[in-house]
């Protein structure tokens, strides 16, 4: 026999969440910033991240496309210049002192140029991007997987997310640096690359160069451009707004598996 207990409280937390999600889209931000309201969407997150998991595999693969697929412009968004003092005086150098560093929970914090970046083992992949506002576009990315840097920093046991900062400002002062983070099941997906080359050619300014984060299971706002600074860490408070990300700051999800 079915239990109906366990029916009506699954169908209440499908009709609360749909609710919850409709007043969030409708500006009703009073009642969005309730506790009950974030706990609903958050558990529901949860199970989207687990049931995705389950059912294609931690590291199963999204799709890849042909040559023919390739938009003619790839579509930019967001930030289309940091527009800093700092990033124009890298645009003038063609990007020669830029560094990547990584640290944190890590046994060998790495600083890494362009040239170093472009000397590891590379992966060429055609995928889709598919931005929240609705439009996708499909693109030849080249980049080092990130799989690759993260085992030459050396993880260590006790970290569980990788957390990109980025040289994007989105207000007037520091604390609105742009930010993202993947968990690293995620961050160690095969189609995770540090991107640093887009249809063949160096990455566009407007697209995150020198260099981007590529997560091809995820929607396009955790796909950070311009990174400077890699973190690992065991909890997503302790950056920022404690959210994962700046726009999960704002109320996004942190969770944007496709």
């Amino acid at each position: 026999m079915a239990d109906t207990g366990a029916h009506n409280r699954r169908g209440f937390l499908a009709r609360a969440a749909a609710g919850a999600s409709t007043l969030l889209l409708s500006g009703c931000y009073d009642l969005s910033e309730q506790p009950w309201v974030l706990n609903i969407l958050g558990e529901v997150e949860n199970l989207t991240r687990r049931a995705q998991r389950l059912f294609a595999g931690g590291h199963a693969l999204a799709p890849e496309f042909t040559k023919a697929d390739i938009a003619p412009t790839f579509r930019a968004n967001g930030t289309l210049n940091p527009g800093t003092a700092e990033y124009q005086r890298h645009i003038a150098t063609s990007f020669r002192d830029w560094r990547v560093t990584v640290g944190g929970l890590v046994e060998n914090p790495l600083s890494l140029s362009m040239d170093d970046l472009r000397r590891l083992p590379s992966r060429t992949q055609i995928t889709r991007h598919d931005c929240v506002e609705g439009w996708s576009c499909i693109g030849e990315w080249t980049g080092v997987p990130l799989s690759r840097i993260l085992a030459m920093a050396r993880v260590k046991p006790a970290a569980r997310y990788a957390m990109f900062f980025c040289a994007d400002l989105m207000g007037e002062d520091e604390a609105t640096r742009y930010y993202e983070s993947l968990d690293l099941l995620e961050a160690t997906h095969p189609q995770t690359l540090l991107a640093y080359a887009l249809n063949g050619r160096a990455l566009p300014i407007e697209n995150g160069a020198p260099v981007r984060l590529r997560a091809e299971r995820q929607l396009g706002y955790k796909m950070a451009k311009y990174i400077q600074r890699i973190e690992l860490t065991d909890s997503l408070k302790n950056a920022r707004g404690g959210k994962g990300g700046y726009w999960e700051d704002q109320g996004y999800a942190w969770y944007a598996g496709i």
